[in-house]
């Protein structure tokens, strides 16, 4: 086999080996250790950018793992969908790794390294896997590495919201293996393409434990969305994370929107008999709801990095506003919508990371304070993350959302779709002005703050790459959404995992 036949694999090699090789060489060589971890991911965007060149043809190919042909071996799948995803976690993941080396976020203990690179291991394979069961397994090694990345820092808060996030993802755990043993037992698989094939062969005395199962499993995965009413562990959690770790999780919710959008049109589609479009009547009610609570939260959100953990919630629930209609329009909007969101997300962390780390005592608190260094060119970038949060013109997330208002615009529920949206745009935009006002428009009392204690601006470099994304999607927002919208069709054509 060539390299090229090889390179399904290399997303989750390089992160696996990357690991390791930093855990061991860190405490006494430290420049090396995050030497392995950024030319890792350096080579993940490498690896990911390869793959989607490749996925671009519209060819669906897959990798057994160790020959073992599906549905008994360990099969990854590359298509559009995934390859894209590939690419937003490798840019992420550079953006994050920069924030937190360049402020030394890092060397507050040993292990960051490492687990960063698990984590990535486990997004990846989450992304790439054909196989239900491996589903399940990537998604622990994500959420172990995630345990230690939240507690990362240490402090009461993080372990009081670390212990909160370990019991949600225990349990959610738990419910994914009763889901997958019912599926099994139904059709005698857990490999994705086998089981679409499989269901529509099960009996009609077993079709009600279908749909439960069907039921269960979508459930699972909005949990990890963080879809109201399981949404109550987000907040709590990415708020008091380090801000270069909640950077990274911005696409940690992603995973449960990839994976409904990956199982339900493939397994659950039209042939699926009574478990058809199991969680399609819950879909958008759901999604309208977890829109409207997000925004809200970061109308009455007291400090902007909790505003930027309800933010992610919100903007959850509108991007499944548009999967919630099941055309490729709208999945192409949606899968648009997610890529803007997540960095979208993860700029508005690191920005208020650089905020409050000049403010000091005020923190990121939505209150005045004495004057900081830099604030104007902050004020400008907090300005510019807000716009893209939003969804405000000129950035990506005014064309994502007119996407999605475009595309839901002929569906069943189109008003309730249209006047969420829209009011909590406002909403959102009244909450950040609130609290952009508050910091930067009015002095509190207390001397001038003095320079950042770590280096002179470099922790304005990473938010400013991730604007810059933004900024670019807005640019090249043709050949973006082309993309999407090949993704999209894909999907719903039966052109996923084989």
């Amino acid at each position: 086999m060539t390299l090229a036949e090889h390179l399904p694999i290399v997303p989750i090699v390089i992160p696996a080996i990357a690991a390791p090789m930093t855990l061991l060489v860190m405490r006494r060589r430290r420049i090396l250790g995050v030497g392995i971890s950024v030319a890792g991911c350096l080579l993940l965007l490498a690896a990911a950018v390869a793959l989607f060149a490749q996925a671009s043809g519209g060819a669906v190919s897959s990798y057994a793992l160790g020959g073992w042909q599906a549905p008994f071996g360990i099969v990854l799948v590359v298509d559009r969908l995934a390859t894209i995803m590939l690419v937003l976690t490798a840019v992420l993941s550079l953006v994050a790794l920069a924030h937190a080396v360049l402020t030394s976020q890092d060397r507050k203990g040993w292990h960051f390294h490492p687990l960063f690179q698990f984590q990535l291991m486990g997004l990846n394979g989450a992304f790439l896997t054909g196989d239900l069961f491996n589903l399940f397994v990537f998604f622990e090694v994500l959420l172990i590495a995630s345990y230690g990345l939240m507690v990362h820092g240490q402090g009461p808060a993080r372990l009081k919201a670390g212990v909160q996030y370990v019991v949600v993802n225990i349990i959610g755990s738990s419910l994914f293996l009763v889901a997958l043993g019912l599926l099994y037992a139904l059709t005698g698989t857990l490999n994705m393409a086998d089981m679409a094939v499989r269901v529509s062969e099960v009996t009609a005395d077993d079709q009600g434990l279908l749909r439960a199962a069907a039921l269960l499993l979508v459930t699972v995965f909005a949990l990890k969305a963080a879809v109201v009413p399981l949404h109550l562990w987000l907040p709590r959690t990415y708020a008091v994370a380090m801000p270069a770790v909640a950077a990274l999780f911005a696409i940690m919710t992603k995973v449960g929107v990839y994976s409904i959008l990956r199982v339900v049109p493939l397994i659950f589609g039209d042939e699926a008999g009574a478990a058809a479009w199991a969680p399609a009547p819950y879909l958008l009610p759901l999604a309208l709801v977890s829109a409207a609570i997000g925004f809200a939260g970061v109308f009455t959100g007291r400090g902007l990095r909790e505003q930027a953990a309800w933010a992610v919630v919100g903007s959850t629930g509108t991007l499944l506003i548009a999967v919630a209609t099941w055309q490729a329009a709208a999945l192409s909007a949606a899968i648009y919508y997610l890529i803007h969101s997540t960095l979208a997300g993860a700029a508005l962390f690191l920005t208020a990371d650089a905020i409050e780390r000049r403010r000091r005592s005020a923190g990121d608190a939505a209150r005045p304070g004495p004057a900081f260094t830099d604030r104007q060119a902050l004020g400008l970038m907090f300005m510019v993350a807000a716009i893209g949060v939003t969804g405000l013109p000129p950035l990506s997330g005014f064309v994502g959302k007119i996407m999605i208002l475009e595309s839901v615009a002929l569906t069943p529920g189109w008003g309730w779709a249209w006047s969420v949206i829209l009011a909590t745009t406002l909403i959102g935009v009244i909450g950040f002005a609130r609290a952009g006002s508050a910091i930067f428009w009015k002095e509190g009392e207390g001397n001038p703050c003095g320079p950042v204690l770590k280096g002179t601006r470099v922790d304005l470099i990473a938010p400013v790459l991730a604007l810059a994304c933004l900024a670019a999607m807005s640019a090249f927002a043709g050949p973006v959404s082309d993309s999407t919208m090949a993704a999209a069709n894909q999907l719903l054509t039966g052109g996923g995992p084989r």
